[in-house]
């Protein structure tokens, strides 16, 4: 049996988020996929069954009421108590806010190396863990391995398409012990408002507007098109420094990373942030006054003219299309 690859699930509201399956189709390379689920009791149960069909074939169950009264300490707890049980080849976890965190703590308290922000992850002849990163904007690809400890990688969002598989996995207790003296406590929420379009992560089709929308009154030509499609909304942060759409919706480099199967671009001119953000979609529309625009360089399909006659002429277009 292959030694044990650990992945931290990343759930919310009873279900997984998609780049658990992603994380655990790139474990399946290294080793023996090993979901680690940290919440309330009955969580790791309530997932279980999905995490098997996405190729896990333990779930270390790290519940209690602690998972949910502290910040980030948990699920640090959680990946190191699983690790001194298992000494697995390496430790994934989702290239988040959150994410980047408890690597950064548990690669202080397991003194193991860490890589961040990987796209890919393999095994070299010598049985190392090799990671592959992507830098400068996308214009680089390194490959990295760690020389000290247990590899603990952060991996990108959207960077590998998951898989499932007929497999099944069994439920084990893991013992979480949080220490409140250097955690911070959980004294109140206050989610982002949510709407009826899909995350910019799990969308299949995400319509993303830059500065030429012009205003944040114009976005609506934006979110037109994207609800068409039934996709996401997206925008570069030349569109969120001008307050034409919230922060929590851009794309790139010092945003959100998307890969969906359709990418369409309006009024976005392609600054190497954005880009960044944005490269691997399927499918790339870009439409743009300006023919030089570098977003031209990554489109499939380019549009040189006006976004304010194209945009509602394509969003028509579609909604014909579907009757």
């Amino acid at each position: 049996m292959s030694q044990p690859v650990l992945v931290l699930v990343d759930h919310a509201g009873g279900a997984l988020r998609p780049i658990t399956a992603e994380l655990l189709t790139a474990a399946a390379r290294l080793g023996d996929p090993t979901a680690v689920v940290v919440g309330t009791p009955g969580t790791a149960q309530q997932l279980a069954a999905e995490l098997g069909r996405h190729g896990a074939s333990r779930v270390f169950a790290a519940e209690g009421p602690d998972a949910e009264a502290y910040l980030i300490t948990p699920a640090v707890a959680a990946l190191a108590a699983a690790a001194a049980q298992t000494q697995p080849v390496a430790v994934l976890l989702p290239s988040t806010i959150d994410g980047r965190e408890v690597a950064g703590r548990l690669s202080a308290r397991l003194e193991s190396g860490l890589l961040a922000d990987a796209v890919d992850v393999r095994l070299a002849e010598d049985g190392t863990v090799v990671a592959e990163q992507s830098v400068f904007g996308g214009e680089y690809t390194v490959h990295a391995r760690v020389t000290v400890g247990t590899p603990i990688i952060s991996l990108r969002t959207s960077a590998i398409e998951a898989q499932e598989t007929a497999g099944t996995a069994e439920v084990v207790p893991v013992e979480l012990v949080v220490d409140p003296a250097v955690s911070a406590r959980v004294v109140a929420e206050h989610p982002e408002p949510a709407g009826d379009r899909p995350e910019l992560t799990a969308a299949d089709v995400v319509v993303s507007g830059g500065r030429g929308v012009g205003s944040a009154e114009n976005f609506a030509l934006v979110e037109a098109l994207a609800d068409v499609f039934g996709g996401a909304v997206g925008a570069s942060r030349a569109a969120v420094d001008s307050g034409y759409y919230p922060s929590q919706f851009q794309v790139g480099q010092t945003g959100t990373t998307v890969s969906p199967q359709l990418y369409i671009a309006l009024g976005v001119s392609g600054a190497i942030q954005h880009r960044a953000g944005m490269q691997t979609s399927k499918t790339i529309v870009a439409v743009n006054k300006d023919p030089d625009a570098p977003i031209f360089e990554l489109a499939d399909v380019g549009v040189v003219g006006d976004l304010f006659t194209i945009a509602p002429a394509l969003t028509e277009a579609v909604r014909e299309r579907k009757g």
